[in-house]
């Protein structure tokens, strides 16, 4: 649906009923599917046949989502996971082997930190963590031999720093690696980062995507644009012995990148999406563009709010005049910016504690970026693993307060933080 606006593909992307069929997406709850042939069954198998033989590499529930996905993100295809946090593993372990480097923005979610400095430092892949804001020139003396890929979070959780995607693209590309982005809290309605050279881009669909927290999920996108035949890829262009010798590129061409991470990783860690989480997600999906809408304009007003009351010692938002990201964000997100902000309340931690417990609307949960108005102390919860030091340089001070602004009416959303902030 390459011609229609982003609007429309929310809703006709990705799933076209045919006469006398389902006018919504079916959910194809079964693990298996039949076939009379057993010739086209060993077809399928070894990639010479279109088909769904097991849930666990494909699904049709699960495939019109990943069309709907890739179809909104530009990109050539998409591979659903059972969580964001499995996209961000798949998506570096398709191209890394032990020995391999990483150079990654160190304003990423801590999630995603904890999973590239202890785990997959477990399993020998190296990562060095710069901040995003380095010059071009200091970026580059980062690269080594072995350095595989970029990766960078266009808006950062829940430091809401702004990625510059053409400038780490540039360097990327300089030294022929890929240049891998997580586009979660932006989805492609604020931001497509395959027009500014991405070449992988994931999310965690749990966030504004799903937008109702009911389904764990996580997506990764292909751009189909970057040359794995360029030589620093062998796993590419050399034959996958587990796949009778199957070359990717020769076989699979442009999409030699989604198809291995299918064939190979999903094959054999079986990070596997449900089909009736596929089916809330796309519901969800429906109402993308006018949500994060909403979300972005409500964020506005309530951090406008917050800058002017003298209880509130700073806010981070990007769409602020004020925020150092200004004018980046405007390159990069000129819809809005969604509707995660971060502050810090005089008085420090205990006053941040009395304030989120006063609140009424806002809810204090770990989740974050759905239609509901919530709130929660990252240092304490979700980056409670990261040292002092870590904590300071991936810009999550511990007196931050993470709100992420919900799609209620804006004027009960700010009754309730001055109902909150009275009551410190």
């Amino acid at each position: 649906m390459t011609n229609y606006k982003i609007e429309t593909k929310c809703i006709q992307s990705g799933y076209i009923p045919e006469n006398g069929e389902a006018r919504v997406l079916p959910i194809y709850q079964s693990t298996t599917f039949k076939y009379n042939s057993g010739q086209l069954m060993g077809d399928l198998f070894d990639f010479k046949a279109d088909g769904h033989f097991y849930t666990r590499l494909s699904n049709p529930t699960v495939e019109a989502v990943e069309k709907k996905i890739a179809d909104l993100e530009g990109g050539i295809g998409a591979m659903m996971t059972s969580s964001g946090q499995a996209a961000s593993l798949i998506a570096i372990t398709n191209i890394c082997k032990a020995g391999d480097h990483i150079i990654s923005s160190n304003s990423i979610y801590g999630g995603t930190f904890n999973l590239f400095s202890v785990t997959l430092k477990k399993l020998g892949i190296d990562f060095t963590f710069i901040d995003p804001d380095m010059s071009s020139d200091e970026i580059e003396k980062c690269f080594k031999k072995n350095t595989k890929a970029v990766f960078g979070e266009i808006l950062a959780n829940p430091a809401l720093s702004v990625f510059d995607i053409e400038k780490f693209a540039d360097i990327a590309h300089k030294h022929k690696v890929p240049l891998i982005v997580d586009n979660t809290f932006p989805t492609p309605y604020l931001c497509r980062p395959i027009e500014y050279g991405a070449d992988i881009v994931i999310h965690s669909t749990s966030k504004y995507m799903d937008g109702h927290a009911v389904s764990l999920g996580g997506v990764i996108v292909d751009s189909g644009n970057f040359n794995w035949a360029n030589g620093n890829f062998p796993d590419f262009t050399e034959p996958d012995e587990s796949y009778h010798g199957l070359v990717y590129v020769e076989h699979f061409g442009k999409a030699a990148y989604i198809a291995k991470a299918r064939a190979q990783l999903m094959r054999d860690l079986g990070s596997t999406p449900s089909p009736n989480n596929a089916f809330l997600l796309n519901l969800g999906l429906e109402t993308l563009h006018l949500r994060m809408e909403r979300h972005s304009e409500n964020a506005l007003k309530v951090a406008e709010f917050l800058e002017a009351d003298d209880r509130i010692n700073w806010v981070n938002y990007p769409s602020l005049k004020s925020n150092k990201y200004y004018d980046i964000a405007k390159k990069y997100l000129p819809k809005g910016c969604s509707g995660v902000i971060s502050f810090g309340i005089k008085g420090g931690k205990e006053a941040a504690i009395k304030f989120m417990e006063s609140l009424k609307i806002a809810a204090l949960v770990v989740h974050v970026a759905d239609a509901r108005t919530s709130v929660l102390h990252p240092a304490s919860t979700t980056h409670r693993q990261l040292s002092d030091e870590q904590l300071i340089a991936s810009g999550v001070p511990a007196d931050l307060i993470r709100m992420s602004v919900g799609i209620e009416n804006s004027d009960d959303i700010i009754s309730d933080i001055k109902q909150a902030l009275n009551n410190i």
